[in-house]
């Protein structure tokens, strides 16, 4: 039997000291650290462990929201994602995950871009929400 990413990486241990690093640095961002003003840091990184321990192969459950309804609201840019996936990097080098695992955490992280990145400024503006406004974070 093949070992799933989740076992591989050491289950959900792993994966909540890495949240933990990984949205210290988002959430001191001057740039990422604003889409979280007002959101519980550890209410964050449980949903996100939740989320990757269920995409990573192990019998967690994610129970939030789909990843397209929680970021429709944000204009998300492309370079925006890059820079989450930096500090994404670098927590997964600052916790010691081997460079084999951390590419494979990376792959599985980087599939939901299309599902968060928005196309266009203008298409993004135009879009309508009966109950959420636009959140636009200019780069500082």
């Amino acid at each position: 039997m093949t070992q799933t990413l989740f076992d591989a990486v050491g289950g959900l241990p792993t994966l909540q000291r890495v949240h933990k690093i990984f949205y210290d640095k988002v959430y001191a961002h001057p740039w990422l650290g604003q889409f979280f003003i007002g959101h519980s840091q550890e209410a964050i990184e449980n949903r996100q462990t939740s989320f990757m321990a269920e995409k990573m192969g192990g019998s967690v459950e994610y129970m939030g929201k789909d990843l397209t309804l929680a970021h429709e609201a944000m204009y998300i840019t492309e370079e925006l994602f890059l820079v989450r996936r930096a500090l994404l990097e670098e927590s997964l080098k600052e916790f010691g995950l081997n460079e084999e695992l951390c590419e494979r955490w990376l792959r599985i992280d980087s599939a939901f871009m299309k599902k968060i990145v928005k196309e266009s400024f203008e298409s993004f503006m135009n879009t309508e929400w009966p109950y959420k406004k636009h959140i636009v974070i200019p780069k500082p």
